[in-house]
């Protein structure tokens, strides 16, 4: 029902598609009774003595259209036989209509709610969706609410065909006889013992197939994602033996739903065919003793009926199956749609300062995690258009510091301000605006080099993305691509290598003229004479940016203004690099082991 809000907008196809339906089953309710017509009259021995004696409806029409007594047994058959043929293409008509309203009504109740869907999925925070896991939700956001598609249209045409067949079968099938009632009476409860028995031991299945299903999806994920260091590592056959037992889970949890459903067919059709066999036998007795009017034609429309109402029990069962599906796959949509993000914004938006960024005795500790946090006691102002530089060993905490300036987390304890305004007070947009953000790992999509960069600023102009470029020292390459600028790039920037999908990734903050602009360790694949211009671009053409940059090489960071000494989750020392060759032990340190190995450093 929490879903059901989304069929809102289509609720006029909803409401014809059930209408329309009733249509078509009173036209194919009909059909048996116009058959019996046939055979009763048009067909048996003496049928015109018996039309007249029997009077009625067929008697009327015959006289209405023919005149009494101006017709044979052949146009009782062609009369009757068009009044069905007229009757199914009126009851086509309203079934195709009936399709199509319910399709108009269930893919826009799909489309609105995975629009939906996939914005609260882009507001999660990064905690969230790594909760969730990439596998999850591509399932929720593909497969999980294609089977509530499929359900929406199922109810709309199935909800009025099964249960007037059922009833009306019924209903007519004892107008016919009472004892063909009382055949279907005796039917309905196996029937019934049959459905509860298979559906009560199938409906929890449906929420494994879905886990099951995750997990091939997430395995794939990280397999394709991963390829080259799969590729790198020779571990083809570990990766191909990780999926056969994912996808062996799924297969083996579908057989046994599959097992499950299965029993309910051929139980249906022997309950059926027991059926048929009991109105033959009756309709045979009580033909041969000449007893409760019993015709050849009412014994064919009963078989008909019979099988009409047993083929409903079995468009309900298919119904609860589907409903069993779609209540599984509900919850895990609405799980997502029901998960409110942890990072929020406000309405503030800080102006212009003298100190760009401020962290007032910050502490942070990944969230789901307890002991030691993985910063503590952190106390650091970053002036205006200051190159801040932070260096420290692997995994001291030095990208989950910068992280907290864009809030793709939120400090544990104290606060993160930028220009002044503590960064959960910000409209997320807004303080998002001011950053730039280039990660070591470059993520480039499938588009053209121009619109990559243009991702910084959708509205740059071609001489914005070229200045990008340039400071970027991205532009030689680019100009040497078949296409240059409108060259287009593989999936992930597979068609480039390490350091040029970098440089682009770099022009892609640049191109946005940021207050801040974060660097975090994005210069790792260039070589230092390339790294070194780029300094000298930024200093010229991005004087009053705020320039925030992890690295892991001295003479990546020793021109920065300041450079802060990460250990042990805490700031050791902030200053030049003159002064920390002189004062800071580990700085002289990570020197050091950098001279003994070679390294182009100089003081």
């Amino acid at each position: 029902m929490k879903l059901a809000k989304y069929l809102k907008p289509y609720r006029l196809f909803a409401i014809i598609s059930p209408l329309l339906m009733i249509g078509e089953v009173m036209g194919d309710l009909s059909l048996p009774f116009l058959m019996r017509y046939i055979v009763d009259y048009g067909i048996a021995e003496n049928g015109l003595f018996e039309l007249v004696k029997a009077g009625g409806f067929p008697y009327e029409v015959m006289n209405f259209l023919y005149g009494a007594g101006n017709y044979s047994q052949l146009s009782i058959i062609i009369t009757f036989g068009v009044m069905m043929l007229l009757i199914v293409l009126v009851g086509g008509f309203f079934g195709t209509l009936c399709a199509y309203t319910a399709a108009k009504a269930a893919q826009g109740f799909g489309h609105d709610l995975r629009c939906d869907a996939y914005k609260r999925v882009m507001s999660l925070s990064i905690e969230q969706t790594d909760k969730f896991t990439t596998g999850s939700l591509v399932t929720r956001m593909t497969n999980d609410i294609s089977m509530l598609v499929e359900f929406v249209e199922m109810v709309l045409r199935m909800c009025v065909r099964s249960p007037m067949f059922l009833i009306g079968g019924t209903i007519m099938l004892i107008s016919l006889n009472v004892k063909f009632g009382v055949v279907l009476l005796c039917s309905l409860p196996l029937l019934l013992v049959t459905l509860i028995l298979v559906l009560s031991k199938s409906v929890p299945l449906y929420s494994v197939v879905q886990k099951r299903l995750d997990k091939v999806n997430s395995v794939v994920q990280e397999n394709v994602s991963g390829a080259r260091v799969v590729k790198a590592y020779v571990r083809e056959d570990y990766e191909i033996e990780r999926f056969m037992s994912a996808n062996g889970g799924l297969k083996d949890i579908n057989l046994k739903v599959l097992r499950l459903m299965a029993i309910i067919t051929p139980v249906l059709t022997i309950i059926q065919n027991f059926a048929i066999i009991a109105i033959i036998l009756i309709g045979g007795i009580d033909i041969s003793s000449g007893i409760g009017g019993m015709t050849v034609g009412n014994v064919m429309a009963g078989i008909t009926y019979v099988t009409q109402v047993i083929m409903s029990i079995m468009m309900v069962t298919m119904m609860f199956q589907s409903i069993s599906r779609a209540i599984a796959s509900g919850k895990r949509v609405i799980e997502v749609m029901e998960t409110e993000p942890t990072i929020k914004g406000a309405d503030k938006s800080g102006e212009e300062g003298d100190i760009a960024v401020t962290f007032e005795n910050v502490s942070f500790r990944y969230p789901g995690t307890c002991g030691r946090p993985v910063l503590h006691d952190i106390n650091l102002e970053i002036r205006r258009g200051e190159t801040l530089a932070i260096i420290g060993s692997t995994g001291c905490g030095k990208t989950s510091l910068v992280s907290l300036i864009p809030r793709f987390y939120d400090a544990t304890e104290g606060a993160v301000t930028v220009d002044g305004v503590n960064v959960k007070d910000y409209d997320l947009t807004a303080l998002r605006s001011k950053i730039s953000f280039v990660m070591q790992k470059s993520e480039l999509f499938s588009d053209t080099v121009a619109n990559n960069i243009r991702w910084g600023k959708t509205d740059a102009s071609d001489e914005e993305i070229k200045e990008a470029a340039r400071v970027a020292q991205a532009s030689d390459f680019i100009e040497h691509l078949p296409d240059g600028y409108d060259s287009y790039i593989a999936e992930k920037g597979a068609s480039l290598s390490g350091g040029q999908k970098q440089r682009l990734s770099i022009a892609r903050g640049v191109v946005r003229h940021p207050e801040i602009l974060i660097f975090d360790d994005a210069t790792s694949a260039l070589d230092l004479a390339t790294e070194a211009k780029l300094r000298r671009s930024l200093n010229e053409k991005m004087k009053d940016t705020t320039v925030i940059m992890i690295a892991q090489r001295i003479a990546s960071v020793k021109e920065a203004d300041r450079i802060a000494v990460i250990e042990d989750g805490t700031i050791k020392h902030c200053a030049p690099h003159d002064v920390l060759m002189r004062e800071c032990e580990t700085y002289r340190d990570i020197y050091a082991s950098q001279m003994k190995k070679g390294g182009d450093i100089g003081e």
